[in-house]
């Protein structure tokens, strides 16, 4: 058996799958903010209360909302702050007593999609999560690829490419910068966007609705958020010209994307001809812990 722990900001999601990939059980808990001590005691908690219902011993992965830092261990890039700067995943192994295995979450949905996903059969799965904000995972036959430094994939805080007059300098990041992808075609971004242009605050779900019920200015805004992502998304099979470009989060859902961004992306590919599917991800909101439960290789 094998537990994937999905560590978010407000929630822990863990999961049970049986050796056939199946879901044997499912615990969802809210994350308890801000205290270290405290998160470390409940995931470990989740995964003896599921393998004392399932009767036997699991091996564990976690998907976090920051990076390992190799060799140190060390987390960075953590928007759940009290992360930052721990060895999580070597108190985590410390207090289950067997090796946990860490990585971004990012890298988990690519996992789990290049594993058993829409990604599966593929040998590069590029994963997109396009929720609160915006970000990226690399998986390379059927493994999760982190690169030297642990951020391959955090494509998110590249600048926009060929930006506009009017997407110069861009929104500030919360990294620091200004005009990063993430402050464009994230969930937030396409709310900031319809504000900046008509005053008047929305959520970006509530401008994808306004949008299918036939708001001119939501929908103009849509229009917007299409080519800037067909824009970032060429810069992606530009470097790294994946085999499929897995798309999970909240503006997962907006169809749009999967009809108008293809032949956007093939206008603003390197000589054209650009025809990489852009695919929702099958297992969706719970490809994260499912992609975490992966991090131990089938043979496990």
């Amino acid at each position: 058996m094998r537990i994937g722990i999905d560590l978010g900001g407000t929630k822990i999601e863990a999961l049970a799958l049986g050796a056939d990939g199946q879901e044997r059980s499912r615990m969802r808990v809210a994350t308890p903010r801000y205290e270290y001590t405290e998160t470390l005691d409940t995931i470990a908690r989740l995964v003896r209360t599921l393998e004392t219902e399932a009767g036997s011993p699991a091996t564990v992965g976690v998907g976090i909302p920051g990076t390992i830092m190799r060799p140190s261990g060390l987390v960075k890039n953590a928007n759940s702050t009290w992360l930052i700067g721990q060895p999580l995943e070597r108190d985590l192994s410390a207090a289950l007593g067997r090796e946990v295995r860490c990585e971004n979450d990012a890298n988990c949905l690519a996992l789990s999609e290049a594993t058993d996903g829409s990604g599966a059969g593929h040998g590069v799965v590029f994963a997109v999560i396009l929720g609160t904000g915006c970000g990226g995972g690399l998986a390379i036959e059927g493994r999760v690829h982190e690169g030297r430094h642990g951020v391959a994939g955090e494509w998110g805080h590249n600048s926009l490419p060929w930006p506009q007059i009017d997407e110069v300098p861009g929104p500030a990041c919360y990294c620091g910068k200004t005009g990063c992808i993430e402050t464009w075609i994230s969930g937030t971004a396409l709310g900031n966007d319809y504000e900046r242009q008509t005053g008047t605050p929305l959520s970006g779900k509530e401008v994808a609705e306004a949008a299918n019920r036939g708001d001119p200015q939501a929908a103009a805004a849509m229009h917007r958020l299409e080519d800037r992502i067909a824009r970032s998304f060429a810069s992606l099979v530009n470097v790294i010209d994946p085999d499929v470009i897995v798309v999970g989060g909240g503006l997962s859902r907006v169809g749009s994307i999967y009809s108008n961004v293809p032949p956007l992306l093939e206008r603003y590919g390197f000589g054209g001809g650009i025809h990489t599917p852009i695919v929702p991800a099958r297992h969706g909101d719970s490809s994260g812990v499912r992609g975490a439960a992966w991090l131990w290789p089938k043979e496990s």
